[in-house]
């Protein structure tokens, strides 16, 4: 599957992405908290939280974006996940630089919702941003705290493992529609979360 058209769009917008990072970086609280309600007198003010863990895009050939950002921009690809790695329905390239991770998703068959999720977006919105991933330290208390503060619940905290440790997960979704994934990866080594391998190719 190929969205030849939708490709330059990316290019161009990329260097904003980059650019715009170490604002992600410093501005991260706000993620959880902006319009979820004010702290009570109480309680704390904003969720302490570590940094922005990744920008996920759904494209329509994620191989071929991988390739031009890698060439346009230098990032490098450092891991992958697909049929090879046990996810039937897409391909995910892991491109990173100091700072900045972005991953590259494309659909390869519908098989369950996910992969309807994704079908769905692509053919509503083309190429974007599905999933802005966040690293916190405790996902269950940055879960909690959002989703007591209006944060609509998609997915509960949740574990997933490999030979490299454990990923905690949970994923919530703000105001204007956007889906942050809470991410804590202290007990993981690998090269980005479980399914994924070190990229080796090109």
């Amino acid at each position: 599957m190929t969205d030849t058209a939708a490709e330059p769009a990316l290019l161009t917008a990329e260097p904003a992405l980059l650019t715009a990072e170490p604002a992600l970086l410093t501005a991260e609280p706000a993620l959880l908290t902006a319009g979820l309600g004010d702290a009570g007198p109480d309680e704390p003010g904003l969720l302490p939280m570590g940094r922005a863990d990744a920008v996920v895009f759904v494209v329509g050939d994620a191989e071929r974006a991988a390739h031009r950002y890698a060439v346009a921009l230098g990032l490098r690809c450092t891991a992958y996940a697909g049929p090879e790695t046990g996810e039937p329905e897409i391909v995910s390239y892991v491109m990173q630089a100091p700072g900045t991770r972005f991953v590259l998703t494309s659909l390869v068959q519908v098989i369950g919702p996910r992969g309807r999720e994704l079908a769905d977006r692509l053919a509503r919105h083309g190429d974007g941003v599905i999933d802005l991933a966040v690293a916190v330290p405790d996902v269950c208390y940055a879960y909690d705290y959002a989703v007591d503060r209006g944060a609509a619940s998609l997915a509960e905290p949740y574990e997933v493992r490999d030979a490299y440790g454990t990923v905690v997960l949970a994923a919530i979704g703000v105001p204007g529609g956007t889906r942050h994934t809470l991410v804590d990866r202290s007990r993981y080594r690998g090269p980005y979360l479980p399914g994924y391998v070190p990229f080796e190719r090109w």
